[in-house]
């Protein structure tokens, strides 16, 4: 595999039919259902997955073109460089949320707290483990002084140009 290739393992469904009032982080979309359907040949690896309470998908900003490295992110007035924030026009156009597990089936996943655009392509999915996944107390540069990503919901910014 070369390393700028990478392979869509399914779709994710969810009731945000425009990225415009969408909530920008899985806190701000508590509650919010969705699904993840799988392709037949990656379902396998669905294979223990219900144990866990959390899980991190992976997927693609699939209607973000272009970037700039220079945003002034849905939660500040400010700029910042791209990748002190998680603006969704990214060199990569690779998005992370994680969400809530509620179940498992043969085709795919129901999950929860999903802050993620309908139709979006999933590119991996991985389970969220407390002890090496979070770091409470850590420094968040200057996000303390932007507000509260529970409540913020997307706007324009960051629409196609």
């Amino acid at each position: 595999m070369k390393p700028e290739s990478l392979t869509i393992i399914g779709t994710i469904s969810s009731p945000w039919k425009s990225a415009e009032g969408m909530p920008i982080q899985p806190t701000g979309a508590m509650g919010v259902k969705g699904r993840v359907d799988i392709n037949e040949e990656y379902r396998p690896g669905l294979f223990d997955l219900a144990g866990f309470s959390r899980i991190i998908l992976i997927y693609l900003f699939h209607q973000s073109t272009g970037y700039d490295l220079t945003v002034t992110p849905f939660l500040d007035t400010r700029p910042h460089g791209v990748f002190a924030t998680r603006a969704p026009r990214r060199p990569s156009q690779i998005g992370l949320s994680v969400v809530r597990l509620l179940s498992v089936d043969g085709s795919g996943i129901e999950i929860a707290d999903i802050d993620i655009l309908d139709g979006t392509p999933i590119l991996d999915i991985k389970p969220y483990i407390p002890e090496i996944d979070s770091y409470p107390g850590e420094k968040t540069g200057w996000l303390p002084e932007a507000g509260s990503m529970a409540t913020s919901r997307a706007d324009r910014r960051f629409a196609d140009r």
